[in-house]
């Protein structure tokens, strides 16, 4: 047994793992271990770690709370039995010899050192430890010795230290095997523990995400109950993967460039030089107006192909991305049938052209807002650039995750145009023509001045005309903080993206 111990020793000292003679049930542990790894996110394994480290901390509290005070005397022994003639404990950690005494070690009993020095039982003593050696009265511990490292200062002096460059999963291991609470630490070193636990977890679920949609859209066994599952494989690869062939980068880069097209011809269909009267009618029409509706019959053949060939349809329904590419495309079908529907009901009636002319507009005014909010939706499709963009999908995934101070960034800029709204209606409602004639009215001047940088002196402003204020400076820390936990929450979570996607 104490050759064995040495051989593990050494081979923790050399960096090398301990050798274990193959079994089968090692294996099958093994496998059930990788399992179970490949089952239960990372992130979740935290967070249920911390959990249960903390609960057991609770319970050990309550425990002490009923416990009567006693003072207990011991006499060191052997682990054979014998009086020891030294008062001084002697471990060894991972290669590394370590010594404490015994009344230091007893101080804390329900650790697991001092259940070994207060325990009368040898059986237990042994069961405490990996290992004994009773020419050297030595304790055998097979653990980290850079985290007993922190253990042993917490013997020596009672406060437990926390090192940043550790593990905190194995960390949390660790203390929990030597029963030492961080309720021992210091304050500033718990905090920044948990919000380092809470922030590694934040960034692992976030990966756990990317991961978990890289591997439904890499999983070949989804397509196997389907029919033409072989086509409809290669047809998924080809519109949801951009990567995996040259046709399918082919087809992504179609896919952004017609996304482009779209926008720029929507744009530019608003321009009175490029819009041309009929002949018949009189009416104006864009000259590019042919141009997109070419892009949106793409963008439907594209949609139609990928809803033809997803595996899981209510996924892809569910899908913002999808969800993004139908509102794409379903203004200008919209927009079609309501023009459509206008025409037919507008021919075939009696009377003059100019009672025609009437009902016309008649009905297009009923339906006209309508029309007005499905051309105002298709500036929505600049959206399917983000299935090809990785940074722009990386910033919902930021938004996501940094709700609460984009919320809290939102939140201070409307007290700041309500509060000076407010300040300004007050000073100015009384002069003759001001524009300032109500609270809402004067909401665009303040949101007009609250600038995301420097602080900006206001001697004068306008609202449609100039405005004599008193100065006035808005003050931006709370906007510098958030804007600085944005952007290092995006810059994290950009780096995540890229390692699940790698």
């Amino acid at each position: 047994m104490r050759n064995l111990s040495q051989k593990k020793q050494l081979s923790i000292a050399e960096g090398k793992a301990p050798e274990t003679p193959p079994d089968s049930s090692t294996e099958c542990k093994a496998a059930e271990c990788i399992n179970n790894q490949a089952t239960t996110p990372y992130g979740l394994q935290l967070s249920q770690e911390m959990e249960k480290y903390l609960g057991e901390e609770e319970k050990e509290e309550e425990k002490e709370q009923k416990r009567p005070l006693s003072i207990f005397t011991f006499e060191p022994t052997f682990a054979s039995g014998t009086l020891a003639s030294s008062s001084v404990l002697n471990i060894n950690v991972g290669g590394r010899t370590y010594h404490l005494t015994y009344q230091a070690v007893a101080t804390y009993p329900n650790t697991r050192l001092g259940r070994l020095v207060t325990s009368t039982d040898r059986r237990c003593q042994l069961g405490l430890c990996d290992d004994y050696a009773a020419q050297g009265d030595e304790y055998f511990f097979d653990r980290d010795p850079a985290v007993f490292q922190l253990v042993y200062n917490f013997y020596a002096s009672g406060v437990l230290q926390v090192q940043n460059e550790l593990c905190p999963h194995s960390f949390l291991e660790e203390l929990s095997y030597w029963g030492v609470r961080l309720k021992y630490t210091p304050r500033c070193c718990r905090i920044c523990f948990e919000e380092r636990c809470d922030e590694l977890n934040d960034q692992l679920k976030v990966q756990e995400e990317l991961r978990a949609q890289a591997a439904v859209q890499e999983s070949a066994a989804l397509f196997c109950h389907m029919r033409y599952a072989t086509q409809r494989w290669r047809l998924w690869n080809l519109m949801e993967k951009p990567f995996s062939s040259t046709m399918a980068k082919v087809m992504g880069v179609a896919s952004s460039f017609f996304v482009l097209i779209s926008v720029v011809a929507l744009a530019l269909n608003t321009v009175e030089e490029l819009q041309q009267k009929e002949k018949t009618t009189g009416e104006l029409r864009p000259v590019l107006e042919h141009v997109e509706t070419f892009c949106i019959a793409f963008f439907t053949l594209e949609y139609i192909l990928r809803l033809l060939s997803t595996p899981d349809i209510h996924r892809f329904v569910s899908s913002a991305l999808n969800a993004v590419d139908l509102i794409a495309i379903l203004p200008l079908y919209l927009q079609l049938f309501l023009e459509l529907f206008i025409d037919e009901t507008h021919t075939g009636g009696h009377g003059s052209q100019h009672e025609h002319e009437i009902e016309k507009v008649g009905r297009v005014g009923k339906v006209g807002q309508v029309l007005r909010i499905m051309r105002l939706m298709r500036i929505f499709r600049i959206l399917k650039l983000a299935r090809h963009s990785t940074g722009l999908r990386a910033f919902g995934f930021t938004l996501r995750q940094c709700y609460q101070q984009v919320g809290c960034l939102l939140l201070f800029i409307i007290l700041g145009i309500s509060a000076f709204s407010a300040m300004v209606y007050t000073v100015e409602h009384d002069v003759v023509s001001t524009n300032f004639t109500s609270i809402p009215q004067a909401w665009w001047w303040a949101a007009r001045r609250c600038k995301c940088r420097h602080p900006t002196p206001l001697p004068t402003v306008s609202f449609s005309t100039s405005v004599s204020v008193d100065q006035a400076i808005i003050s931006e820390a709370q906007l510098e903080q958030d804007a600085f936990l944005w952007q290092h929450s995006a810059r994290v979570v950009s780096m995540q993206h890229s390692r699940a996607t790698a």
